[in-house]
């Protein structure tokens, strides 16, 4: 048990720091405030793996990371905490689906699997976003055109780059389920006898 939780806290780490790393190529920017990527697909990799606690560590450290390397941008402390702590740790929420996915894997029906990969990596993306919007129209009012309200202003910007970075990482994580189940796939204690005793 203790060896298994060392393991998840070292995969959480490691996703973390390859999300930082997906996170520096160039993304798909539509405005200064709308940016697209794929920097999510590790922890959502976690997140299916070993479910949602695992996913809201490796999210977590990410948002850390985030802070650590310079990458934050940060308005006041209260805002930091909501945008990077709150919010990167709530992208392994998805991982609430961890046990539908590893099942529907389990059972070889790979169509099921990526139908509930999609609708989890959509729920990762959601519950990261709303705090992005709750900070967008408390911290960033300042940033809306001045006819639109801070709200709607908050909503459209971090609604099409929630939509947008669900959209990609969900075609990302499709692929992966397709070509490396493994990857997302745990063995069971009796798969791991199997595979040992031939």
């Amino acid at each position: 048990m203790k060896n298994l939780r060392l393991v998840v806290l070292l995969e959480a780490s490691l996703m973390a720091a390859f999300a930082v790393i997906l996170d520096l190529l160039p993304s798909i920017k539509l405005s200064p405030s709308i940016s697209i990527s794929i920097a999510m697909v590790p922890i959502f990799l976690l997140s299916y793996r070993r479910g949602f606690r695992a996913g809201v560590l490796a999210g977590f450290v990410w948002g850390i990371l985030q802070i650590v390397l310079g990458d934050a941008w940060i308005a006041t402390p209260v805002q930091m905490v909501i945008e990077y702590f709150i919010a990167f740790a709530f992208i392994g929420l998805a991982g609430l689906l961890a046990g539908k996915i590893q099942s529907a894997l389990g059972d070889n029906s790979r169509f099921k699997a990526i139908m509930w990969v999609i609708i989890a990596t959509f729920l990762g993306s959601l519950a990261r976003y709303v705090w992005h919007f709750i900070a967008g129209f408390v911290f960033f009012a300042e940033y809306a055109p001045d006819d639109m309200s801070p709200l709607l202003f908050s909503l459209v910007v971090n609604g099409i780059t929630m939509i947008g970075s669900a959209i990609l990482c969900s075609i990302t994580l499709v692929i992966i389920t397709n070509i490396a189940p493994r990857l997302i796939k745990v063995r069971t204690h009796h798969q791991e006898i199997t595979r040992k005793a031939s």
